[in-house]
């Protein structure tokens, strides 16, 4: 009988903690992924049921070049008709702008400014022209500074690059007119390096949120609780954001990670479930907190068929 009522009590738990964090949820798309869904319609079919299944509201469709094309010019008739399918669907979508393939990470640099304001130019551009209900409601950016090779070097002078870009960017937004959220992918650890930039001295998460409209905190920890946590590592920031009056959405890592702390990789879905559950328990009170975003979307299939029990 003890037996028994341990297995129910385990069951319990786990049914729990199965859908235990109700925030809102974003996902990071990146090239393949988003380029499959907006070309073909039985990926966006399998897209949209996966990211109902899971509780999904924000999409963060990658929107710029890949694979020696950039669909958001050749192919945007493409990409009108699948944002208009998920906001009749009743998902946000923001363009992500950042990639790997194209080395993005070198935007900050003076010499490649240009290519950043083309990059999110052609986000306003077909925005401009696209109808209501086909424009993307916001901007992710994807330009991490620390990449770069000179990075130990010439921190300093990157993460000024890094602001000076941002403030670039969003000019253009205002200047546009247009109404869309833009911020910026936005390591945890930048709230530990103070940095004079335009006369005021703060650190560099607090200079990214009086640029931005919103961040989401790469905050990649396997939990929650405890010094070197999710909560912990966020909090800093999550205040700072409430006392500006901006959002902070929570990103996790269920990707492989040669630092295990770092991913949910190695945990089960009730572990991943449970953490952010604690996380938004932490944070609910705060007007500032925006939810959670999962690393990715490719990846979060591929650790879910892989955690999950087969029947």
């Amino acid at each position: 009988m003890k037996v028994t009522l341990m297995i129910l009590a385990a069951l319990m738990v786990t049914a729990g903690s199965a859908c235990a964090a109700t925030a809102d949820r974003a996902i990071w798309t990146w090239e393949d992924a988003s380029y499959a869904m907006v070309q073909e319609r039985p990926a966006a079919d399998a897209a949209i049921a996966f990211l109902h299944q899971q509780h999904i509201r924000t999409v963060y469709l990658y929107a710029d070049a890949f694979d020696h094309r950039n669909l958001i010019i050749t192919g945007a008739a493409a990409y009108r008709q699948f944002i208009r399918r998920l906001h009749q669907e009743g998902f946000s979508v923001y363009a992500l702008l950042g990639s790997a393939f194209l080395h993005t990470e070198a935007y900050v640099l003076p010499e490649k400014r240009a290519d950043a304001v083309a990059m999110f130019r052609r986000v306003l551009d077909y925005n401009a022209l696209a109808g209501a209900e086909e424009r993307f409601d916001g901007v992710n950016l994807d330009i991490e500074p620390h990449i770069l090779d000179q990075w130990d070097s010439q921190k300093m002078q990157l993460l000024g690059q890094f602001l000076d870009l941002g403030e670039a960017l969003m000019a253009l937004k205002r200047s546009s007119g247009q109404t869309l959220q833009v911020g910026p992918a936005l390591p945890f650890w930048f709230d530990g390096i103070t940095l004079q930039w335009h006369g005021v001295t703060q650190t560099v998460a607090e200079h990214t949120l009086d640029i931005y409209d919103y961040a989401a905190l790469m905050d990649y920890r396997d939990h929650a609780l405890g010094r070197d946590g999710i909560v912990s590592h966020a909090t800093d920031t999550m205040e700072f954001a409430r006392r500006r009056h901006k959002r902070l959405v929570i990103g996790v890592e269920v990707t492989p990670n040669d630092i295990q702390k770092v991913s949910f990789d190695h945990l089960a879905e009730a572990d991943l479930e449970r953490e952010l559950a604690l996380a938004e328990n932490a944070f609910k009170d705060n007007e500032a907190f925006a939810g959670f975003a999962i690393h990715h979307f490719r990846g979060y299939q591929q650790w879910l068929e892989r955690v999950r029990p087969s029947h």
